[in-house]
């Protein structure tokens, strides 16, 4: 383990005191100038009223289904545009929720479930509907198919892009997330309970050697902590880079020229093969990270 020095130890004392915030390492163009700089303002501009952050959750839903209503009436190119514009305004929403619970004190389990649930809701239907379109074009099982893979290629792409990204704010920044908080007091029940334990297990799944990180991290004193970060940061930078087209900023945009080409299709094909090949890739890239990181960690001790 290299030493850690005065400016590396100054930049991770920052690093905690932001750790509300987004670091740059994880923003890729357009979250970090065009998404979330919108998302800020809109969660400012909400603070003095009574909008919750699962109102704007809901409302990010809201968003995707109407523009799968916009792709289904669509007969020209505005119209298709409209809907691109729709889905991309989903974006904002999907940060604004996340920052206006923070700025009003209002973070918790429950809420980071609410607002998964609002988006898979929305991209359901978006997915149906696209379903449908494309069944009219080439025929029943096979749009039919295409879309499943595509819909449960989202799902798991979109879970390990997450996590990285969650498991690396904890490590580094100490930002807490559904994994590390089980026992705490705003654990949702019912049906949120199911969905949270679900979507752990699929994190564990999707980011092997994580919870070995976790313990490291968990372990370590505070003069461990600041060496051990330095390590994570440099061996995970790859992993972050790795699951860049797999961010739900791409799928947007291809799936809004995918209308403007004509079909859905192209979409789909994107989503189901070619993304699928890019997870496989960042997972392996993420197991190594990991291994590294503990090998370096135990023998430093």
């Amino acid at each position: 383990m290299r030493e850690n020095s005065a400016s590396d130890a100054s930049a991770f004392a920052q690093g905690e005191r932001v750790s509300q915030g987004r670091p740059s390492e994880l923003e890729d163009w357009l979250n970090g100038s065009v998404y979330h700089p919108l998302s800020m303002r809109l969660a400012k501009a909400l603070i003095p009223t009574p909008v919750t952050p699962n109102m704007v959750s809901i409302v990010g839903g809201v968003a995707i289904v109407t523009a799968a209503v916009a792709y289904w009436f669509a007969d020209n190119w505005v119209v298709l545009a409209l809907g691109l514009a729709l889905h991309m305004s989903w974006h904002v929403f999907d940060g604004a929720d996340g920052d206006l619970a923070r700025l009003t004190g209002r973070t918790s389990a429950r809420g980071e479930i609410i607002d998964g649930v609002c988006d898979y809701v929305g991209h359901i239907v978006l997915y149906v509907t696209l379903g449908f379109m494309l069944m009219e074009e080439i025929g029943g099982w096979v749009a039919w198919s295409l879309a499943i893979g595509a819909g449960i290629g989202r799902i798991v792409q979109a879970a390990h892009y997450e996590v990285q990204r969650r498991q690396y704010q904890y490590w580094v920044y100490g930002t807490k997330w559904l994994r590390v908080s089980d026992g705490q007091s705003d654990q949702p029940n019912g049906i949120l309970g199911g969905v949270a334990i679900y979507y752990v297990t699929l994190a564990k799944l999707l980011a092997p050697g994580g919870r070995e990180v976790d313990r490291l991290v968990e372990q370590s004193d505070d003069e461990q902590r600041g060496a051990l970060r330095l390590i994570i940061r440099t061996e995970t930078i790859p992993v972050l880079r790795s699951t860049y087209l797999l961010s739900a900023n791409f799928r947007t945009i291809v799936c809004g020229l995918s209308m403007l080409a004509g079909s859905p299709l192209y979409f789909f094909v994107f989503e189901a093969l070619g993304l699928t090949c890019v997870m496989a890739v960042s997972i392996l890239t993420a197991s190594t990270a990991t291994q590294r990181i503990q090998d370096q960690a135990n023998n430093s001790r």
